[in-house]
């Protein structure tokens, strides 16, 4: 899958070799008029009730997994498999060889390296779906799973999922003991919020099942690599003794008494039974919402039961289908596509208040009232907040709190008072999630016992959802956008998160956007923000990092392999990367009137944009301290807008 498959480049070339030829006053006027046609193209996006959503796209293994679920779901019945979702089936089958690559493999980024996982999966569903092994893609990719290390090179959740139909050894499967449930002391809160909402219905699958059957003589026995271990690798020494402790746990799952194992389950049930509600599925998000739908079968409800009938609906809910596409997205975006553009809008002084207004009054709709996971470890914070989907109660979102509160600023609700409410309260929850280490992570507070990456079923490498540079720079900029200074504890914890987590080369590890130039990006607009004279060496270097990984044509761009190099990969430049490049430099700028600040490297890059950006917003006035410390939120639509606004019918 090709990388315009996300962003479409078409024109690029001719674009950059015309602005080489302007002058800064043409290039500026250009921008100007790029802006003026772009907001009314994304005021028309908006819907009706007042948000704004795109498509959020992923790799095959959405579509591979649906049509393990469907074996799941539907059993082969006298000698064949033939399930009442054959049709949907086929479909998945074309769209996932759509996505093969030429070397056989599949990817899980445009334009990456066949990944193993991915390729093993995809290779099960075409079988399943009725691809002959001798076909052409099917030999293609057996061959790409055998070079890249065979099925034993599988991941523990791809183990888990090919050994509840007996073509993995159980004996080589990580055990998730459902009596996880009953440790006291909120084990399981321990983990990542998604790890959680993952692992809870695996517990019951794997205590509930035996083995589910496949179609006669279905076997993956030509993806094995002659001579080679099934056995998980060891890691390091504390991954050894968790591999010990695995092996105990197999004899407790079929000697360990009922009297213990049973109330486990019920407590198992209960759990991802609680989490459904007021949420669109179990996490709201892929594959949680799948393996729901496998335990509730495992715990034997039946096909006509609500609870059932509800988990295959929202995960059906994932499912785009149309004559010329056929895709499930993860989850859904809302929150976060709603606050950005509104966001943008009122950044370029889009004038549209009815619009503004729309979106204003769904966020407050949407604002989180009740307590969720987080509050485990932060039991006195009153809820607030606001989730990445429509609905996901148990799990707001500090990184879209943070981005719903900027987007906020532009705007005036029907109900200012409710509007002033809300943000007070979502401030002062933001400010309570902040972590000891000083840094903000996205779901939970201090989620950092890092010995749980060890675990045997830690190898998909999001067991944690530690502290990151990136939603610690977003939640600065919120915060001082709302009358916060440095002198305040959280903010001057922030930047020192912020300054202990820089590399070496200047630049800021991303974890939710790919990679360093969004984590640099952000950092430096929270330190622009936060306006701390100490931070001044800091982003000095990164101002010159981001010019130091310029591409030739202007752009900027970065592979999603720098997330398994740990450095920046560059790729061809991309709009949205070379817009977070831009936006950081600005940033490290402190704007058109601070270039002095700059190294003088860093002045070609600017060049052509300081006449496009409005002056540098100035910040409320001293916010009023209520009760328990908790900040007042700046009256709506109180922060400046560019002084040369757009003008954009409603």
């Amino acid at each position: 899958m090709p990388s315009s498959w996300f962003e479409p480049l078409p024109a690029r070339a001719t674009y950059q070799a015309e602005a080489h030829g302007e002058s800064r006053v043409a290039l500026a006027e250009a921008a100007a008029a790029a802006c003026a046609r772009t907001a009314p193209t994304l005021l028309a996006m908006q819907k009706p009730e007042g948000y704004w959503v795109g498509d959020l796209l992923a790799d095959s293994t959405l579509e591979s997994d649906y049509v393990l679920l469907q074996l799941w779901l539907h059993p082969p019945r006298d000698g064949e498999w033939k399930p009442p979702s054959w049709d949907r089936i086929q479909r998945a089958r074309r769209a996932i060889l759509a996505r093969q690559k030429s070397d056989g493999g599949f990817d899980i980024y445009p334009d990456g390296p066949a990944d193993v996982n991915a390729t093993i999966k995809a290779y099960i569903a075409l079988k399943l779906a009725g691809l002959d092994i001798h076909n052409e893609p099917l030999r293609r990719a057996r061959d790409a799973i055998l070079n890249l290390g065979g099925i034993q090179e599988a991941n523990s959740y791809v183990r888990i999922n090919l050994s509840l139909f007996g073509l993995y050894p159980q004996r080589h499967v990580p055990t998730i003991p459902v009596e996880l449930a009953l440790v006291p002391g909120g084990l399981i809160y321990e983990m990542s919020s998604w790890t959680r909402a993952i692992v809870m219905p695996l517990t019951i699958i794997q205590a509930k099942t035996d083995t589910r059957p496949v179609p006669p003589g279905f076997t993956l026995e030509e993806l094995v690599v002659p001579g080679k271990s099934f056995k998980l690798p060891k890691r390091d020494r504390l991954s050894a003794l968790f591999r010990q402790l695995d092996i105990a746990l197999k004899v407790w799952a079929t000697r360990g008494p009922e009297m213990i194992r049973k109330p486990a389950i019920r407590e198992a049930e209960k759990w991802i039974l609680d989490h459904t509600r007021n949420s669109d599925g179990l996490g709201a998000i892929f594959p949680s919402m799948m393996y729901l739908i496998m335990a509730l079968d495992a715990l034997g409800y039946p096909r006509d039961h609500p609870d059932l009938i509800e988990a295959i609906r929202q995960f059906e809910g994932l499912l785009t289908e149309t004559p010329d596409a056929f895709y499930f997205q993860p989850c859904v975006s809302p929150v976060w596509d709603t606050s950005i553009a509104m966001f943008a809008l009122g950044e370029m002084g889009a004038v549209a208040p009815a619009a503004m207004r729309r979106g204003a009054d769904w966020f407050i709709a949407k604002e989180i009232r009740r307590r969720g996971d987080w509050s485990v470890k932060r039991p006195d914070l009153e809820p607030s907040g606001w989730a990445f989907e429509f609905a996901n109660e148990h799990y707001p979102d500090i990184d879209d709190t943070a981005m719903v509160l900027l987007a906020m600023q532009h705007a005036q609700a029907s109900d200012a008072a409710a509007q002033e409410r809300c943000e007070r309260r979502a401030v002062h929850w933001l400010v309570g999630m902040q972590s000891g280490d000083g840094g903000w992570a996205a779901f939970d507070a201090d989620n950092n016992w890092a010995f749980l990456n060890r675990v045997p079923f830690a190898d998909h490498n999001a067991m944690l959802d530690p502290s990151c540079p990136d939603i610690t720079g977003r939640v600065l900029e919120a915060l001082c956008r709302r009358g916060f200074k440095l002198s305040d504890p959280p903010i001057e914890r922030g930047v020192g998160f912020l300054l202990e987590t820089q590399e070496r080369d200047g630049s800021w590890y991303g974890r939710w956007g790919v990679n360093y130039l969004y984590g640099t990006f952000l950092a430096l607009r929270g330190l622009r923000a936060a306006q701390d004279p100490g931070a001044s060496k800091a982003v000095w270097k990164a101002g010159k990092w981001i010019v130091s990984v310029q591409n030739e044509d202007g752009g900027w761009g970065e592979s999603c392999a720098s997330y398994n190099e740990s450095r920046f990969v560059p790729a061809p430049s991309t709009p949205s990367q070379t817009a977070w490049a831009l936006l950081g430099l600005i940033a490290a700028g402190q704007g058109p009137g601070h270039r002095h600040r700059l190294p003088q490297c860093v002045l070609p890059a600017l060049h052509p944009v300081p006449e496009l950006l409005p002056p540098a917003r100035a910040h409320p006035g001293p916010p009023r301290h209520r009760g328990g410390g908790a900040r007042s939120a700046p009256r709506a639509g109180r922060g400046p807008v560019a002084p040369a606004a757009l003008s954009v019918p409603d």
